[in-house]
């Protein structure tokens, strides 16, 4: 046996977080329809059978993928929330930060090639909206208030129009509507 596939073997974990950062960077090039099997294996130096070995299918891929960059967004946001000294909507300053500036979820991330999919796809759809449900009833107590679905609807508004207009990084309009928003968190109703 090779030692590059002994090593490989002892290390799963690595393996899978390399075919997710290939899939994600593919579809940050191709769109999603790039995030083909042969595309993400040869990206990540694996055989099919390989990749098939932590992803049953490309869609458990995509799911997967789609699943760990909800996984990077909690991150974010959580620490997002741990920095803020207002609770009062904080989930909701931490989400419009993500969708405009953020690391994971911001509009220069795999997040965009995977957004239009998101309508589309029934399982991703699921993600997305247990996701988002979660969030919801875990921060009720501090973004309930209907100002906050408000500003994160408009984040979400803002999202679209950046991913649906082709633009390929925050300009001085966006800057202005993420300040805005984020100051509409801070008014009291």
């Amino acid at each position: 046996m090779p030692a590059s596939a002994y090593t490989r073997a002892k290390q799963p974990e690595q393996v899978r977080r390399a075919l997710l950062d290939c899939a994600a960077d593919i579809a940050m090039d191709h769109g999603v329809s790039g995030v083909t099997v042969q595309a993400v294996a040869a990206a990540a130096g694996v055989t099919k059978g390989g990749l098939f070995h932590h992803f049953g299918s490309k869609q458990a891929l995509i799911e997967g993928l789609f699943a760990d960059l909800l996984a990077r967004v909690d991150a974010e946001i959580d620490a997002a929330i741990a920095a803020d000294p207002k609770p009062r909507g904080s989930f909701t300053r931490a989400y419009v930060n993500a969708v405009f500036i953020g690391k994971a979820f911001g509009f220069a991330t795999p997040w965009a090639a995977l957004s239009m999919v998101v309508v589309t796809d029934p399982s991703l759809r699921k993600l997305w909206n247990d996701w988002i449900k979660a969030r919801l009833k875990r921060h009720r107590a501090t973004d309930a208030a209907p100002e906050f679905q408000t500003v994160r609807l408009a984040a979400d508004g803002a999202w679209l129009s950046f991913v649906t207009t082709g633009q390929t990084r925050m300009n001085a309009d966006l800057r202005a509507v993420h300040d805005r928003l984020i100051e509409q968190t801070y008014r009291r109703r």
